[in-house]
């Protein structure tokens, strides 16, 4: 799976719309966004990675598929629901988790969730994952994102992408969400490059 709109365009549409972002996009380079991957499996890895450091949740991801002998892989469906909650503690997967993935697998069993997401607009597909228990909103947007390569995607909910518009702009504090979405207006239809950019910038050191 590869993005759903052409990156090149995409920096030049925001270059020419907002001159603020235009200076975090000479800074930090050519687009980064990488989109591709199984749509149950980014699933399974968001809710392992929730409330968790990078370097926790990573080592809690290998000792879960170490349940099933795999390294890289992710368990199908069945082998999922064929795991009981203990097994899953065993690995560090909290009780919660457990039956959020447990319940991934079973939608994803009945057809609600899978590849075939990538047919559907934008708000079909985040009204399909937030099916599923644990997975709100934000991890629709990352799906949407990353896995499906969408063009348009702003989360306003993620807190990286409000400080870095507060950054951006020199505010004190966060723009109230309407204001956000007003903002970002100009960045449409390339609102997920310029959130990517927004990301990018928090580790820079800004010209001016």
């Amino acid at each position: 799976m590869t993005l759903a709109y052409d990156p090149d365009a995409a920096v030049a549409h925001l270059r020419a719309v907002d001159p603020k972002l235009a200076v975090v996009i000479d800074a930090v380079g050519p687009l980064g966004i990488r989109a591709g991957g199984n749509v149950y499996e980014a699933l399974v890895r968001s809710v392992l990675y929730q409330q968790l450091a990078g370097p926790a949740a990573a080592a809690i991801e290998r000792r879960f598929r170490a349940l099933y002998g795999l390294t890289e892989a992710t368990p199908t469906p069945e082998q999922v629901l064929d795991t009981d909650v203990e097994r899953f503690r065993s690995a560090g997967v909290s009780r919660q988790k457990a039956g959020y993935l447990l319940d991934l697998a079973a939608k994803t069993r009945t057809g609600l969730v899978g590849d075939h997401l990538a047919a559907l607009p934008d708000e079909e597909v985040a009204e399909h994952v937030m099916q599923v228990k644990g997975i709100g909103r934000w991890t629709a947007d990352m799906l949407l994102i990353f896995s499906l390569g969408r063009a348009d995607i702003l989360p306003v909910g993620d807190l990286g992408l409000r400080n870095a518009v507060k950054r951006m702009h020199g505010h004190a504090e966060h723009l109230p969400l309407p204001e956000l979405v007003e903002r970002a207006e100009p960045w449409r239809p390339y609102r997920s490059a310029a959130t990517w950019y927004c990301w990018a910038m928090l580790d820079l050191k800004l010209p001016g």
